[in-house]
């Protein structure tokens, strides 16, 4: 009997606790979730939002992600704390360092998919996690990347040059209602990546909160085009539920006060 997926549903998957070493010599907390079954068709890395702000690798889009797409998309989801960022899952070793000291962060991440000739490689990042995207995730073995609510705050108009230069597909999904960054200023600042795709989506936060449903389809849609979308929204099969109480002093808008 089919089930309604909602925000706690965790479908099958094949989940490694994994440990991403830094060039620097720092130890990272992160999660491996690969397709219940076969090989993933694609691999999103996961690059979460601020984390003096609750972002964390279990910010809910991403979560969600890792609950969902292995299951629903074939998709192998890698998500990790980046350094001093602690979550339900564990701490990495560090401290932040304002998108500086991160790259070897990205870098270890990349590495690891490298490593375990993990397919298709995109970056998907979130709001602090685009910035570390465009600024460090220029790999010959990333494919692509897709960004969230990018705020461009750290990231400089020569990021966005090399990603213009390379060629590689960009796709930027601008709520628009952000915080940060709304359609209409997005379109002129991208205009410097005349390749990149721009999804304006109606309605919309940055926290995109109601709106995840929309994003994993993006997402889909990108890494995985064969997958038809939208995904499904019920399940036939195995079913978990995750305890979502443990992350409820830990979202971005409870920190919505705190100045950046």
């Amino acid at each position: 009997m089919s089930e309604k997926i909602r925000g706690n549903s965790v479908l099958p998957a094949r989940r490694e606790q994994i440990t991403l070493e830094t060039a620097d010599g720092l130890s990272l907390v992160g999660e491996l979730a690969l397709p219940p079954e076969g090989d993933p068709v694609a691999t999103m890395i996961c690059l979460h939002p601020l984390p003096t702000h609750g972002g964390m690798m279990d910010s809910h889009l991403f979560r969600k992600a890792s609950y969902r797409l292995p299951a629903l998309a074939g998709i192998a989801v890698l998500r990790f704390n980046t350094r001093g960022t602690s979550s339900v899952q564990g701490t990495s070793g560090g401290e932040f360092d304002n998108a500086v000291a991160e790259r070897f962060d990205v870098a270890a991440a990349v590495e690891y998919a490298e490593f375990a000739d993990l397919p298709h490689v995109w970056l998907v990042g979130w709001s602090f996690g685009t910035d570390l995207t465009l600024m460090y995730g220029l790999e010959p073995v990333v494919e692509g990347i897709v960004l969230l609510s990018p705020p461009l705050r750290y990231s400089t108009p020569e990021h966005l040059k090399a990603w213009a230069d390379s060629g590689k597909p960009v796709t930027a999904l601008i709520p628009e209602h952000d915080d940060y960054l709304q359609p209409p200023e997005a379109r002129e600042r991208f205009a410097a990546i005349p390749h990149a795709e721009l999804i304006a989506v109606e309605g919309a936060k940055h926290l995109w909160v109601g709106d995840s449903e929309r994003v994993l389809d993006e997402i889909t849609r990108k890494l995985a085009p064969a997958v038809p979308v939208p995904l499904p929204d019920t399940w036939d099969g195995p079913m978990e539920r995750a305890d979502s109480s443990a992350y409820r002093d830990r979202t971005v808008a409870a920190f919505k006060d705190v100045p950046r």
